[in-house]
């Protein structure tokens, strides 16, 4: 899953506004000119009737060749035109038309010499701003990145578990999204299990993969809303038609929600609809196996425990540490 539907054609109506708003400069600039330089728009209107008869030349006697440029009328007013413009303080292209993407014209695509087309970067980057922002990621996860990476605050068998952790994130963005499994992050409060999720996910949505983020509560706080809540059936349709459909879906803290038979069931259908789309889902928590055993129905826990690589964290609160320091 990337752009929704309706996100594409978004991006396609700015496309639209923008090559308008461009067409209206570029006709304000005409009349600006065709005010300020009167011979201008004189040699404006007769590159019309040099065309037509030039058309008209080439119809009446095949074996004519188009004229060169040195004798061709078009390209001797082209020649005076851009003099005018640049008598009268102008660049020779100010009457150009407008882009503000000349690589892909303002369409969004870019066509090679076979014809055929890809997405130019002005595109992926709409794309790109749309899976951030669909993502939950913004100001809660947006800056973690691998190159604020410490291992400054572990030693021993602590250090040992977060470069391990490190390692099978790093394993887990090379095989994405072919072969890449799920990643349960378990342990004490403060040692990076979210920190990881968010670095994998920021690669990952760099890459132009859909990525989600949801706390444990916010979660499903918002699928029984949807549940029990009249006149929402559509949007819990919607909600769970994506849920598990995203390419990566992220759980924080889970286990922080309060727990009941709705939670329980809910958690389950998640994981088993994604696994059976074959769609990676990471999950943090702050209890351990047992905890996790005890809480959750033992199919849940069968499912964590079989389909998801397991990485354990320990250590030190890394955000009180570095509150300590500063």
């Amino acid at each position: 899953m990337a752009l929704t539907s309706s996100q594409y054609r978004e991006i396609m109506r700015d496309y639209e506004t923008i090559r308008d708003k461009n067409r209206r400069l570029t006709e304000e600039r005409k009349e600006q000119i065709f005010r300020e330089i009167p011979e201008y728009l004189e040699l404006h209107d007769s590159v019309g009737s040099y065309a037509a008869s030039e058309v008209h030349r080439l119809l009446s006697d095949d074996t004519l060749s188009p004229a060169s440029s040195a004798e061709n009328p078009i390209a001797q007013i082209a020649s005076k035109r851009r003099a005018l413009l640049r008598g009268a303080g102008y660049p020779e292209d100010y009457l150009d038309p407008i882009y503000t993407c000349k690589q892909c014209q303002d369409t969004g695509y870019i066509a090679d010499s076979h014809g055929l087309k890809t997405k130019c970067k002005c595109f992926k980057d709409r794309e790109l701003a749309f899976l951030y922002e669909q993502s939950n990621l913004q100001g809660v996860l947006a800056s973690d990145n691998f190159s604020r990476l410490s291992f400054e605050y572990c030693s021993g068998q602590d250090l040992e578990h977060l470069k391990g952790a490190v390692r099978i994130s790093m394993d887990f963005i090379k095989s994405f999204p072919d072969d890449c499994g799920n990643l349960l992050f378990y342990g004490t409060v403060g040692t990076g299990k979210s920190f990881l999720s968010g670095c994998i996910a920021n690669e990952l949505l760099e890459r132009g993969f859909s990525v989600v983020y949801f706390s444990a509560i916010s979660l499903f706080a918002s699928l029984s809303r949807y549940s029990f809540e009249t006149n929402t059936k559509e949007t819990l349709y919607n909600f769970s038609k994506d849920l598990y459909n995203y390419d990566l879906v992220i759980i924080d803290d889970l286990g922080t929600e309060v727990l009941s038979s709705f939670v329980t069931s809910q958690l389950f259908s998640l994981l088993n609809e994604r696994e059976m789309r074959k769609k990676a889902t990471i999950i943090s928590t702050n209890l351990n196996l047992g905890e996790l055993k005890e809480r959750y129905s033992d199919r849940v826990f069968s499912r964590l425990t079989k389909s998801f690589t397991i990485c354990m964290l320990s250590g030190p609160d890394v955000r009180m540490c570095q509150k300590l320091r500063s």
